[in-house]
């Protein structure tokens, strides 16, 4: 490629952005992570040391306490509901599909989900909320006094539970929970209604009597949920995910590791928790009036992305039954599955957010399209992404032949450029204003190398969202990588060196040597380049790459290596089959011949100048 100075400034500046991006964005969170691991574990020693002390001392009046609590409570249970005297939980499924969902009458919820699609890093299918923290429930008044008066539907024991098949191929899976007092006709039901090939779970709380369930007239809401580790690099599978909301109508979202909580004062549709490639979303059809978010990360030794609560609240209407409304999503975080819903989900698919959510309609209405297409025909998904990164390069070699074409112009100029330089000396200033003076008679733009480059960036950070977050790429594999989702592991060290860890990627090192050949060839074609940081940026790149790029997706490292191929081919052709450079020089010849008219900011630009250089020469005077 041939670089001019503005060409490589272009390319620093690229640089600068990528290195800037990856390197504070990832010092940030791990920091942000590091602290609150180091707080949490020092919290939880120390309760343990508490509670062991405690237990040592009081044990055997404990043991004996909770017998005989455990005993009343039963008792005490058993005359408030009547489907509470046996406490032996009891489990059923129900499937489609795409899930298998295990419901439990403790709580009359979801006890676990599988997603029949996709594999966890045990080569099982991925598991949602199945761990003993995850919990769906809210307070109801019993009508009893003492500390039974409220309890939590989320401890209580309902019926077993049923499983109703319909003829449209939907199952419903149903709950209940009823006073004791049958004169009262107080019961409660969770109805469940898992639809054919639908990550999507309906669920109805019918409420006899709902002036004396919640007295208050309000459902509190807790939805507790822990997102369990699915990919092989916990800490980038951290780094990817967030907490995602709608609230008054507007989609918002926060990284895990920058915050920790967030308050609800305006109405909210829905509440998730969006890993890396899967998404668990809370829906109130009727939406909670308000409400608090809180989560925290655990270390990465648990094997646990993250750990949330939400706290959440929603007025319900007195009546003889009442049935409030909810949806559970449970599935992966793929776009035309989130957009067929309707509901904004969507949104929290990182296909460009925060400060480079402008590349967003790139990817929506230019690279996923064709990056459907492409993967429908190609029969693989490495064989795709390669067709994806020759349809960028063909779509963007206008802007690339712009920039060799400035190039050439510049070449042709140099002879004379290096006349002004010995003509003027150190006077950079009389410099400057003879070099704008040349290339405005010969009709060349000194940015013309650089813009091209700089239009560039938008593409590859469109590119670097959607190949951090589509699951397609999920466990596909292309030669030696196992998982283009994820770095490939050819290489292991066995230690952890800074900056690198403690692998290294075969398609780094591809794209690392793509990038040196590049410049060296670049280099070759620009021998004379004078400015020592402009003539080794093109070698200090490739090294930024190697350390920077060595965690990222190897479907970004792998389109990295072949966009570099292209390019070197496609220089090569453009500066020796289509670039002619005696019609170069006939036409700067002819530009210096037409009449020239300045422009405003020309004539500013050079009244500053010339200001500047009788403010130079009079102090130059002063000093005599």
């Amino acid at each position: 490629m041939k670089f001019d100075r503005n060409t490589l400034m272009g390319f620093g500046i690229l640089a600068i952005l990528l290195v800037g991006y990856l390197y504070f964005t990832s010092k940030q969170q791990n920091e942000h992570r590091r602290k609150k691991q180091a707080q949490e574990e020092v919290d939880k020693q120390a309760q343990k040391r508490r509670a062991d002390s405690l237990a040592i001392v009081n044990k055997p009046k404990e043991d004996s306490i909770r017998r005989a609590t455990d005993s009343l409570n039963k008792i005490n249970k058993a005359a408030i509901f009547t489907t509470t005297a046996d406490t032996t939980e009891k489990t059923l499924t129900a499937e489609n599909d795409l899930v298998k969902i295990t419901f439990t009458n403790k709580g009359g919820q979801v006890k676990q989900v599988e997603l029949k699609k996709y594999k966890g890093p045990d080569s099982t299918p991925v598991k949602l909320a199945s761990t003993a923290y995850d919990k769906l429930s809210y307070p109801i008044s019993t009508g009893q006094a003492g500390p039974n008066g409220v309890v939590e539907t989320g401890d209580q024991f309902f019926s077993e539970g049923t499983v109703t098949k319909n003829g449209d191929g939907s199952q419903v899976v149903s709950f209940k929970l009823a006073a004791a007092d049958s004169a009262a006709s107080r019961a409660i039901t969770h109805e469940f209604i898992l639809k054919k090939d639908d990550y999507m779970v309906d669920f109805n709380v019918k409420i006899d009597g709902v002036s004396q369930w919640l007295p208050q007239g309000t459902m509190n809401l807790s939805w507790q949920y822990a997102a369990l580790q699915q990919e092989s690099d916990i800490s980038y599978e951290k780094d990817q995910s967030q907490i995602s909301y709608v609230k008054d109508g507007s989609f918002d979202y926060h990284t895990i590791g920058r915050k920790s909580s967030k308050n609800f004062d305006e109405s909210v549709k829905w509440v998730g928790v969006r890993q890396r490639f899967f998404f668990t979303i809370l829906v109130a059809k009727n939406e909670f009036k308000s409400g608090t978010m809180e989560w925290t990360i655990p270390s990465d030794s648990e094997r646990t992305v993250v750990r949330s609560v939400a706290k959440m609240q929603m007025p319900v209407q007195a009546g003889s039954q009442t049935v409030v409304p909810f949806s559970i999503y449970y599935g992966p975080s793929e776009y035309h599955i989130l957009k067929s819903y309707g509901m904004k989900f969507d949104k929290a698919v990182n296909l460009g957010q925060g400060i480079y959510a402008f590349v967003r309609p790139i990817n929506k209405y230019v690279i996923i399209p064709m990056f459907d297409l492409l993967k429908s025909i190609a029969g693989g998904m490495g064989l795709a992404i390669a067709l994806l990164t020759l349809f960028i390069k063909l779509i963007t070699s206008p802007l690339l032949y712009k920039s060799y074409l400035s190039s050439a112009k510049m070449k042709v100029l140099r002879p004379e450029i290096a006349k002004l330089k010995e003509k003027h000396g150190g006077d950079q200033q009389a410099m400057s204003m003879e070099q704008m003076k040349l290339f405005r008679e010969a009709g060349v733009n000194p940015l013309g190398g650089c813009l091209p480059a700089l239009l560039q960036i938008p593409v590859f950070f469109a590119l670097f969202s959607l190949f951090n977050s589509d699951v397609a790429l999920r466990g596909a594999d292309f030669l030696w990588s196992k998982d283009l989702a994820a770095y490939d592991e050819v290489i292991k060290f066995g230690f952890h060196i800074p900056l690198l860890g403690d692998h290294l990627s075969l398609f780094n090192i591809t794209a690392v040597i793509t990038s040196f050949l590049i410049s060296i060839y670049s280099m070759s074609m620009n021998p004379d380049q004078s400015n020592p940081i402009l003539k080794y940026m093109p070698y200090i790149f490739p090294v930024f790459l190697l350390f920077f790029f060595n965690r990222l997706p190897s479907a970004l490292t792998w389109y990295y290596t072949v966009s570099n191929i292209i390019t070197l081919a496609l220089q090569y052709v453009i500066l020796n089959y289509i670039i002619d450079h005696d019609k170069i020089m006939a036409k700067i010849e002819e530009n210096r011949k037409k009449p020239k008219t300045k422009s405003k900011w020309q004539e500013r630009l050079e009244q500053m100048q010339e200001q500047q250089k009788k403010m130079k020469d009079q102090q130059q005077r002063n000093k005599r």
